[in-house]
């Protein structure tokens, strides 16, 4: 048996004897197999074995698409064998096969064991979760959660773990499909190199190994997530971070006074960032120069972050908002926060509802998008 790359998703396949195509498990794409001699094939499995191996495995995220068993290749000539060690099996999450279909990654990094650990990030995507499937109707196998209590390692929200779930985000999107991306962790910026940013700064996610892998930069974000989505598909990103109004480089940033005026901001620099004819929004915590806050939980010790709780306080008490209204509610929430009288109400109560009084918050939601609209004639819907 050889092994071949797949032609669209480049995970590596297990190709039987005298086969000359396959299908990829996948991404469903055939890939016809090529010819090689004794010799070269025997080569190129020993260094695809060596150089190839992580990325294959981390591919995909959960479920099973097959395993290699150990064997051995003959090389002729050298009157000895190549041994290939055993590859672990290939983890897949199960895609959703219909048009029209919900998918959505959420990811919580509360940096355990550092100083500046965050207590409320893996709360805030087990409350997203919830709340996509009770009041939107995420199937539950359709939305990846990355967090630090995962038992399974790829699912750990490390740099190349969220790296690979972003491509899963978008992987085989169609038209009808609404994406989400909630993050919930620690937000940076850095300087722009490629003159892109018109505030002279890339913004960045934070992944859990940041300080030795590095971190996530909006540049990749949108070539990920955003310049892939085809027409007729929608992404919405929540992003419970600071220094996030950006974090996407999305075209154009709502600017809105406490009055509930707004401007749409041109942000356009080449190369170009927008969609390839989807649309694309990024509510965020905070502006660019921002930073956002943990909000204390009324059970037990638990924490979660202020955008969270008012992006699902204001979905749940307003069905049909437009997204001028949820803005715009999201901040009414922030501004009142400390008068105690904010409370969230309905089924999902009993697992989010929390006190936003006595912290000090100044972060004020954001809005972002691939392209500008009526925001108060909108409705907002995943």
């Amino acid at each position: 048996m050889a092994i071949e790359n797949c032609s669209r998703c480049g995970v590596q396949l297990v190709v039987p004897q005298d086969a000359q195509t396959i299908r990829c498990a996948v991404c469903q794409a055939i890939t016809r197999v090529h010819s090689y001699y004794p010799l070269a094939q025997a080569r190129e499995s020993a260094t695809r074995f060596t150089s190839g191996l992580i990325s294959m495995v981390s591919s995909n995220i959960s479920g099973m698409t097959g395993s290699v068993s150990s064997s051995s290749y003959p090389v002729p000539g050298y009157g000895g064998y190549y041994a290939q060690p055993p590859i672990r099996p290939v983890l897949q999450l199960p895609l959703p096969s219909m048009h029209g279909r919900k998918r959505a990654l959420l990811c919580g990094v509360s940096y355990r064991g550092k100083s500046y650990k965050i207590k409320g990030s893996i709360n805030d995507v087990k409350c997203m979760r919830y709340f996509l499937v009770e009041k939107f109707g995420f199937p539950n196998d359709s939305i990846l959660m990355l967090t630090e209590d995962e038992t399974n390692p790829l699912k750990i929200p490390t740099k190349e773990n969220i790296r690979l779930a972003l491509r899963w985000l978008v992987q085989g999107c169609q038209p009808g499909d609404s994406l989400v991306f909630h993050f919930s962790g620690h937000g940076s910026k850095q300087l722009d190199y490629d003159m892109d940013e018109v505030d002279g700064f890339d913004e960045t996610l934070c992944p859990l190994d940041y300080e030795t892998r590095g971190m996530i930069v909006d540049d990749e974000i949108n070539a990920t997530i955003v310049r892939p989505l085809p027409q007729g598909a929608t992404l919405h990103a929540i992003i419970d971070a600071c220094y996030s109004q950006t974090v996407l480089d999305l075209p154009f940033v709502c600017r809105m006074n406490r009055e509930g005026y707004y401007t749409w901001e041109d942000q356009t620099r080449s190369p170009y960032k927008g969609t390839s004819g989807g649309l694309a929004f990024c509510i965020s915590a905070c502006d660019d120069n921002q930073t956002s806050v943990d909000t204390t939980a009324l059970a037990g010790n638990a924490s979660t972050g202020a955008l969270t709780y008012c992006f699902i306080q204001a979905v749940q008490n307003e069905p049909g908002l437009t997204y001028g209204r949820l803005l715009n509610s999201m901040r009414q929430v922030i501004r009142g926060a400390k008068t105690g009288g904010l409370r969230l109400n309905g089924p999902i109560a009993a697992l989010v509802n929390k006190a936003l009084f006595n912290t000090e918050i100044t972060q004020e939601p954001q809005l972002s998008s691939s392209e500008t609209f009526d925001i108060y004639a909108k409705q907002f819907i995943l």
